[in-house]
């Protein structure tokens, strides 16, 4: 009767198995580790065919063992319908050689099947084998660490470059099931493409995965924040809280003891002379003192900007005829298009960024300082390539 009733129960295991249909390709190394003990260290000999059911019966098991495993390791590169061709041969390959020989594959074939990566089904296969040569390393080779800050750079430089910016930001998660070791320059690539296409959005987010993680920030992060603040500025004028994220992010790069580029203070500087928020400027000007004895071409302009909102046209015609006597000949059609840019630019700029409380007063106030400058050039015999009839034109625009 133990027999018969043992017997029923391997036919209800088995029927169900008989319709599975196995995929051998994506099993997880774990199903090939499971082990059942012999039944036949136990003595069956007087009930002849047993031996053969009790082999049955842990086929079985081994079986649902490893429908179990696939389901649970089994990765997303199953559901991918469309990679390339290359990718999905180099895909084949890696895990013939993890699932079948039991031996890791050259690392050339990882770093092949990343170059050959161009749409998101590849990266998605990428991802599936960075997973499970991870879980090869560890389990096999006992292997703890992660790969190496440089392959989840060239990862994140892979997903920026075909627009997998969610896989990217992946990258960047210090535990996670890819082996990927994050770093800062893994980041720099998002950063480049958010502001490459102006998304704030996108550089908020990265921001706040590096703080997450607890990846040290760098002067090269500080300056791909700023400038990517400053012209999205430029495409949404009237969204104050890029600047609010500006002052933000640039107290958080001060209190790191991040050492910010010449740029980043031109960028900074330039902003608030554009917002025309004098004061702003000013304390940003002071604390590139702190660092830079000497301002730049951009940063000098800024600070005559900065006077012309304080009603000082003298001060800036000064500042700017001491950069005339400073830089040299071959340099001076450089100079000159920067003040081009002060005078005919600038207010079209700064009326952007004004409520209309205060548009009336800083037209006002540029309608005679801006000549006043000019004509303080003029009189200190300073040679001024400027056409007024712009300036008048601007007129136009700032009534």
């Amino acid at each position: 009767m133990q027999y018969l009733s043992q017997s029923r129960r391997i036919a209800r295991v088995l029927k169900p198995l008989a319709f599975v249909e196995a995929d051998a390709r994506f099993v997880s190394t774990a199903s090939h580790a499971v082990q059942w003990p012999s039944h036949r260290s136990l003595s069956y000999s007087a009930f002849p065919g047993m031996d053969n059911c009790n082999q049955l019966y842990a086929q079985s098991r081994l079986m649902t063992a490893s429908m179990i495993s696939r389901a649970n390791f089994s990765s997303e590169a199953k559901r991918v319908e469309n990679p390339t061709e290359s990718v999905k041969e180099l895909h084949a390959k890696i895990f013939d050689s993890v699932n079948v020989k039991r031996s890791m594959p050259p690392n050339a074939w990882l770093w092949s099947l990343i170059d050959k990566c161009r749409k998101e089904d590849d990266i998605s296969f990428l991802f599936d084998v960075l997973q499970n040569l991870r879980r090869f390393r560890l389990s096999n080779l006992r292997i703890h660490d992660n790969f190496n800050c440089n392959l989840c750079r060239q990862v994140a430089k892979t997903c920026v470059s075909v627009g997998a910016i969610n896989h990217g930001k992946r990258a960047l998660w210090k535990h996670n099931v890819h082996g990927l070791t994050p770093s800062v320059a893994s980041a720099h690539h998002l950063l480049s493409y958010a502001l490459e296409h102006k998304d704030v959005k996108l550089m908020d987010e990265v921001m706040k995965l590096l703080k997450m993680n607890n990846l040290p920030l760098q002067p090269g992060t500080a300056d791909l924040v700023f400038r990517g603040l400053k012209y999205s500025c430029f495409r949404i004028c009237h969204d104050t809280d890029n600047w609010d994220l500006l002052a933000k992010y640039s107290k958080k790069f001060c209190k790191a003891g991040v050492k910010l580029r010449k740029t980043t203070f031109d960028v900074w500087m330039e902003f608030a002379a554009k917002r025309g928020d004098s004061k702003s400027l000013w304390n940003v000007d002071k604390l590139r003192s702190e660092t830079y004895t000497q301002h730049t071409l951009s940063g000098a302009f800024s600070c005559a900007k900065g006077f012309l909102l304080e009603h000082k046209p003298e001060e800036a015609a000064a500042v700017i005829q001491i950069l005339c006597q400073a830089y040299p000949d071959e340099k001076k059609l450089v100079l000159e298009a920067e003040f081009k840019k002060l005078v005919n630019e600038w207010p079209v700029d700064i009326m952007k960024h004004q409520n209309e409380e205060d548009k009336k007063a800083v037209v006002a106030s540029l309608r005679s300082n801006i000549p006043a400058m000019v004509n303080a050039l003029v009189n200190s015999g300073l040679r001024v390539n400027v056409d007024m009839d712009d300036w008048n034109k601007n007129e136009a625009l700032l009534s």
